[in-house]
């Protein structure tokens, strides 16, 4: 059968790809040790499984569910922005509960963006945002982000750029892939710039409570709610990744038109993962504390790892990745990491599967244990 055209446009993901060749490398009996991914090896807090295993008697537990998730989860999210970021949203129509931040990114180009409107993604970015944009047929146009420029937008080169088009822009921050982080300010002034140009600004928001001290939400700026929407995850901050549980928030416009979307999509979340992502949301700032405390130890491990490769980092970054610039004269990224993984057996992720600003970068996952990277720090010595 021939595959719709959309599918000419994207590859494989990827990780799916790359951990394929992986996998086959285990299976020949290779101890790889894998520093490619961001999925969270720690176990959620035991309250959250608790509360999971406990949801599984409910009378209504195996039935389908309400495409905006149980109100008590609506809550929850809200409760949480307040105490984390002090943003209010009203929990009836300003949240909308999401399997992963990954549904959401389809879900809400699918609602704002018809084929050949403009889309601004980051470049170096997550990749999804371009292999969602090509899907839904619209016109990709990637922004430049540097190191000198603290890897935040150039809005005075945006302004330069011909915008008549565009609709939606992505951000991502904390930024991944490099741990950035922007100021208030800052979103402020993207916030003005989306405003200015009638463009739908979307901040993906995974990583604020790792290794950051300074928590930020966009929906903190004053007056954005109309322009804009967040995307906030459970997968990295409270190692629930498998559980597939996300969310979106925003003027209630906007989350209309995305449920529009999702109700067409799914059937709804599974009762005692929900039951589980409130008792989540309701752990207190010592869980991340805890986390923290784990997380820095890797990152020292990594900072010793990367020093070694010859390579160079921001001891600033944020989150659970180390994005490193490689040693001055060496192959490209690829050939880097490939040499690694058939020599070392280590597998670290190439900058470039993040776009061509990634070109001369690699980077660590923090997810992976203490001892792990101490022997990768051993295979490189030895």
């Amino acid at each position: 059968m021939k595959t719709a055209d959309r599918l000419a446009t994207v590859q494989e993901y990827y990780f799916s790809r790359k951990l394929r060749e992986v996998r086959g490398l285990l299976a020949a009996g290779k101890q790889i040790i894998n520093m490619g991914i961001g999925s969270p090896d720690i176990l959620p807090n035991p309250t959250v499984t608790a509360a999971l295993v406990a949801a599984m008697a409910a009378p209504n537990a195996h039935q389908y569910q309400s495409y905006q998730g149980l109100p008590a989860l609506r809550g929850a999210m809200a409760q949480f922005y307040k105490y984390q970021f002090g943003v209010l949203v009203n929990p009836e129509d300003e949240v909308l509960p999401l399997m992963g931040s990954k549904e959401g990114i389809m879900h809400i180009s699918m609602a704002f963006l018809n084929p050949g409107d403009g889309v601004l993604i980051p470049d170096p970015g997550y990749p999804t945002y371009q292999s969602v944009s090509d899907l839904v047929g619209a016109e990709v146009i990637p922004y430049r982000l540097s190191k000198e420029g603290g890897w935040l937008p150039d809005i005075a080169a945006l302004e330069a750029t011909d915008l008549s088009g565009v609709k939606l822009m992505w951000l991502s921050y904390p930024h991944m892939p490099t741990g950035a982080t922007a100021s208030l300010a800052a979103l402020s002034a993207l916030v003005s710039f989306a405003k200015r140009h009638d463009i739908l600004l979307v901040n993906d928001n995974p990583y604020s409570f790792l290794l950051n001290e300074q928590p930020t939400s966009i929906l903190a700026v004053s007056g954005s709610k109309g322009h804009v929407l967040e995307l906030n995850t459970l997968s990295k901050s409270f190692n629930m990744a498998g559980w597939r549980v996300g969310m979106v928030m925003g003027h209630a416009d906007l989350i209309n038109a995305v449920l529009k979307v999702k109700s067409n999509m799914d059937s709804g979340m599974f009762y005692p993962v929900q039951m589980g992502a409130i008792a989540a949301l309701a752990s207190g700032p010592e869980w991340f504390e805890n986390l923290n405390v784990i997380y820095a130890k890797r990152r020292a491990l990594v900072y010793e790892l990367a020093a070694l490769l010859g390579c160079t980092y921001d001891p600033n970054a944020v989150g659970i990745f180390v994005w490193a610039a490689l040693p001055t004269g060496a192959e490209d990224a690829e050939t880097f990491i490939d040499r690694l993984l058939y020599e070392k057996d280590l597998f670290i992720t190439p900058g470039t599967i993040f776009g061509v600003g990634g070109t001369g970068y690699i980077r660590f996952s923090l997810c992976v244990t203490e001892d792990a990277i101490k022997e990768a720090i051993n295979r490189i010595k030895y």
